[in-house]
């Protein structure tokens, strides 16, 4: 975005500047009319010489004061404008991950110290909402964990029972896949809402290479089901923060290249400096559709997936492992059909 031309400092800098010129003219004027209508005290010749002498010294003082009236009033209008300046550089590097931090603009009370005041009301209540989110967000998560055990225990008890009736049996099989997805949606809900506190306690020094081999090791039979060919070009690269989530970043990504392929398809993964790439094929997608699919629970229509039993966080939680690290998901959709996701 361009420097708009028309700036508060531009138009005060035009103030002073046109103030000073006009007292230079008013200092001009008065200069000549004295001297017009001063009473002649020397002879007519020399009396026209000294006042076209003073003319020519009042011209070059007010192009002299026209100079110094621009930068007088560009420097005034800097010092005043300071505090502004000051105020759009921070603002502009609080985010979500640092709304701790405050303006704390020192100076007067005056118009610009009461807007920098308000500002910092304004992060401190914005810190509280996103800290009571993600409290809420851990904390339900970890309650319902407690319920969601015992009827898992209560279903183990019914069907190891002597002689369960089939229907039971059945009904039970049930129940225990609608919990096992229950389940899997609160674990993603943990690592989302962990990845947004940013607090790394396991922080260490991992290899992005290594992650990726077991993330695929560990889905080889999902990989052999989908008969997926995968490519791997795994350099070894380093990366510094928690091998929890970022074991869980790369899992996920090796979950959504599999899910979002085609039977007899392809994966291709590669690890480097520049940190991990995981490209798939499969059916065309839109630029569009694919820029949301960072959001929570969105996914793609039930044509475009091989798996309906995602919770729609797998990527949320990727893109926010992502950035509580330094980095940056990004996602795009392949013109010959399929998506490349880089972090």
């Amino acid at each position: 975005m361009g420097k708009p031309l028309r700036t508060i400092r531009l138009r005060f800098t035009v103030l002073y500047a046109a103030l000073f010129l006009v007292s230079g003219v008013g200092l001009l004027v008065l200069t000549n009319l004295l001297t017009v209508t001063a009473p002649p005290a020397f002879p007519e010749q020399w009396e026209v010489v000294r006042a076209r002498q003073l003319l020519a010294g009042s011209l070059i003082a007010l192009a002299v004061m026209a100079v110094v009236s621009v930068l007088l009033g560009k420097f005034v209008a800097g010092r005043v404008l300071r505090p502004l300046r000051t105020i759009t550089t921070a603002t502009r590097r609080i985010t979500a991950e640092n709304l701790h931090e405050r303006l704390a603009v020192p100076g007067p009370a005056d118009e610009v110290k009461q807007l920098a005041d308000t500002i910092d009301d304004l992060l401190e209540r914005l810190e509280a909402a996103f800290a009571a989110q993600r409290r809420f967000v851990a904390n339900a998560s970890h309650e319902l964990r407690t319920p969601l055990a015992t009827m898992r225990a209560s279903l183990d008890v019914a069907v190891a029972k002597p002689d369960p009736a089939p229907q039971a049996v059945v009904l039970a099989e049930r129940f225990r896949t609608e919990l096992d997805r229950v389940d899997h949606l609160l674990e993603g809900l943990l690592a989302l809402a962990r990845a947004q506190h940013g607090a790394f306690p396991d922080q260490a020094e991992v290899s992005w290479r290594q992650l990726a081999e077991d993330a695929l090791a560990a889905r080889e039979t999902d990989i052999a089901a989908m008969d997926l060919r995968v490519e791997r070009d795994l350099r070894e690269a380093r990366v510094t923060g928690s091998p929890a989530l970022l074991s869980r970043l790369v899992a996920n990504l090796v979950d959504n290249a599999i899910a979002h392929n085609e039977p007899g398809g392809w994966i291709r993964i590669t690890t480097g400096d520049t940190g991990l790439e995981v490209v798939t094929g499969g059916a065309p997608l839109s630029q569009a559709e694919v820029d949301r699919l960072a959001d929570p629970f969105r996914r793609l229509a039930a044509d475009r997936t091989t798996s309906d039993g995602g919770s729609g966080l797998g990527l949320s939680i990727v893109a926010a492992i992502a950035e509580a690290h330094g980095r940056r998901l990004r996602l795009e959709a392949r013109p010959e059909g399929g998506l490349r996701v880089t972090v």
